[in-house]
């Protein structure tokens, strides 16, 4: 991808949103959404299907009339700003490109609507359309595009404008999975060419650890947790959190104390001394245990003998459900003996269990996460 001109005179795109909701009739879609993101990053909003994400967006873009809260770009509040006043530029899931128009009048069509002077809009679109290596295509219609044509072609109509602010919902939710990812890469290069403020909507974690300065985790219209990617995977606010990022994901296990450790199923997790510290245990006590596949071995692995003896371990026992073979790794589905309880484990490429084989794991101690069984907050580390 190649540099685009830089944008002249741009204005600084702070974008804050304080104590924003969002009603339709007697449903709450988004309550108490509040952030701040400074001019020029890139940030992503990321979640389950209905958690509010697109409606934050529509929001911001002027498409939603938020109920109550307030909205500022820069230092303007901008609530009763029309949509087209408010100089933000959205990209959709379905592209929205004019049928009957070519690529170069998409691209111009911000412009023209806005009276620019021909000769800039020209300009300004064989520029776009040159960062984009959509130069050989101007003159064709959209059905003569692949899906990843038209969708740099409503990336090229949305940075044509020079807008302060990019809204992109899920713009590469309908591309296939290798083009995804290299498109992917060319939005990451296009905003440090451009420097943008972007605000990106998905439901896809890769493309949120990968693509954001800072990610907002949602559940159900409320922010769970903001941060930057690797702060939030290693440190997540909940269990919802934990579980939503990472793939596979952290796995989780009942638990209730007893005696000196933590009893997952009849097998026993011993509790460290920083653990009984922190959390005060009391026997009975029912929690819910988390760790990630990547910290689960197989005890007859040969990466086994490749770690250092001062880990903190425990063991469990496991019945093999799945295998799945993935080249570089083997990712494989277990469950604790005589429970629904699966277990995720992520091992070398060159172990192949079979389904119904017993394994012994062990678990890294020193990444074990305590959650509150009842509320799903994160109690330990």
């Amino acid at each position: 991808m190649r540099s685009l001109p830089p944008i002249q005179n741009r204005t600084m795109a702070r974008v804050r949103l304080e104590n924003i909701k969002r009603k339709f009739n007697n449903v709450t879609a988004i309550e108490d959404i509040s952030f701040d993101i400074p001019d020029g990053e890139f940030w992503v909003l990321v979640g389950p299907s209905g958690c509010g994400k697109s409606t934050i967006l529509r929001t911001i873009a002027g498409l939603e009339t938020a109920t109550s809260g307030r909205l500022y770009i820069g230092d303007e509040l901008i609530n009763d700003v029309p949509a087209r006043q408010r100089d933000v530029a959205m990209v959709f899931q379905n592209y929205a490109l004019y049928p009957h128009m070519t690529v170069a009048e998409n691209i111009a069509f911000g412009l023209r609507m806005r009276k620019v002077d021909p000769k800039m809009i020209k300009e300004r679109v064989v520029a776009v359309a040159r960062s984009l290596s959509l130069e050989h295509l101007l003159e064709r219609k959209p059905k003569q595009l692949s899906g990843g044509q038209q969708q740099r072609v409503a990336l090229g109509r949305a940075i044509a404008r020079q807008p302060q602010v990019f809204l992109l919902d899920e713009p590469l939710s309908n591309l296939d999975a290798q083009l995804r990812d290299d498109t992917r890469a060319e939005l990451k290069e296009l905003h440090q060419n451009l420097g943008v403020t972007t605000i990106y909507v998905t439901h896809d974690q890769v493309e949120a650890m990968t693509l954001a300065d800072k990610i907002v985790v949602l559940e159900r219209g409320r922010i769970q947790q903001i941060g930057e990617p690797q702060t939030i995977y290693a440190k997540p606010a909940n269990r919802m959190v934990a579980t939503f990022l990472g793939s596979p994901p952290m796995n989780i296990f009942p638990a209730r104390y007893v005696g000196e450790g933590f009893d997952v199923n009849g097998q026993t997790i011993l509790a460290s001394a920083k653990m009984k510290e922190k959390l005060h245990l009391r026997e009975g006590q029912g929690f819910d245990l988390g760790i990630r596949p990547e910290h689960i071995y197989i005890i007859n692995e040969p990466q086994r003998t490749q770690r250092t003896q001062r880990e903190e371990l425990a063991e469990l026992v496991v019945d093999v459900k799945v295998v799945e073979p993935l080249g570089r790794e083997t990712l494989i589905r277990a469950a604790l003996p005589g429970s629904g309880v699966m277990v995720n484990v992520q091992a070398g490429a060159d172990v192949h269990p079979h389904p119904g084989d017993r394994l012994l794991l062990e678990l890294d101690l020193s990444k074990l996460f305590v959650f509150d069984t009842a509320t799903g907050d994160r109690l330990y580390p």
